[in-house]
């Protein structure tokens, strides 16, 4: 049964947020952080000149967006202004960000060269400060993509895409990251991207390979899954809606190529109801 569309015509959709009431998502090759309205209409709250991805918050309400090149920008009354420069610790751009209530935030990145031929490799999870300071939160992580945190701030989920896998860290008090274990090992070709949680505990992913999102226990099973047409790519997801039951899944008829897919402008966003609401961040 093909799912409800509530917004096209999209260059490539990243970092989807429910937030005081309303979806606010990244609409990356046309730069630009957009919110979303219950009929599928667009207001735009922020542009930029270059690629835009992860979105969170800071404890002041601010928003902060990943400009993928290697900044994390803030929403200043002015417009847009470099918050943190995370080049030191990502030479090859910074992909997505959540924001933890305790004020700091999680940007993943590539880590390898993609367009230069590069195999993935190894590369730090890194942190950024409400006040800007930037270090590393996590080594070795094979291409950190979509992330979420448990409704108590304890846990941090981490997908790495590269690594067919969801990983684990427990998150200190000051935001320190420790216990790093495999939460859930994922079958062949279902590399993850964008991810959220429900109050059950689960986690429904995206999959661009398989065109599939999926729903994935802690012990790794799959029990529930959306598949998608076969021109349709899986990329983030996140639970909303007044209950919070309905699933915004960003689909792409690319994988994110800047021309291609500002040319096809066929990124969408597509809403499935599921019977367990959403929980803790995103």
């Amino acid at each position: 049964m093909a799912n409800d569309v509530l917004v096209d015509g999209l260059s490539f959709g990243e970092g989807p947020r429910w937030h005081d009431g309303r979806l606010v998502l990244s609409d990356m090759h046309h730069h630009r952080v957009v919110a979303v309205d219950d009929d599928g209409e667009l207001s735009v709250l922020a542009e930029h000149t270059g690629p835009l991805s992860g979105i969170g918050w800071l404890p002041d309400g601010r928003l902060i967006v990943v400009a993928m090149d290697g900044d994390v920008l803030r929403l200043d009354p002015d417009g847009l202004r470099v918050h943190a420069d995370l080049r030191p610790l990502a030479a090859h751009g910074v992909n997505d960000l959540i924001a933890h209530p305790g004020g700091w935030a999680y940007v993943g990145q590539f880590g390898y060269d993609r367009e230069g031929g590069e195999r993935p490799r190894p590369s730090p999870l890194i942190r950024v400060d409400a006040d800007g300071t930037v270090s590393e939160a996590a080594a070795d992580l094979l291409v950190a993509n979509g992330m979420a945190i448990t409704p108590d701030g304890a846990t941090l989920l981490v997908a790495e895409s590269a690594a067919l896998c969801i990983s684990a860290f427990s998150i200190g008090a000051d935001g320190t990251l420790a216990a790093r274990r495999e939460w859930a090992e994922l079958p062949p070709n279902h590399h993850p991207d964008g991810m959220c949680l429900d109050a059950a505990g689960g986690v429904w992913v995206a999959c661009p390979m398989a065109r599939s999102f999926i729903h994935v226990l802690a012990d790794g099973r799959i029990d529930r899954r959306v598949d998608l047409a076969h021109d349709r790519r899986a990329i983030a997801c996140v639970l909303g809606g007044p209950e919070r039951r309905s699933l915004f899944m960003l689909t792409a008829s690319t994988l994110g190529e800047a021309e291609a897919s500002r040319s096809a402008a066929a990124a969408r966003v597509e809403v499935d109801t599921v019977e367990v609401p959403g929980a803790g961040w995103p």
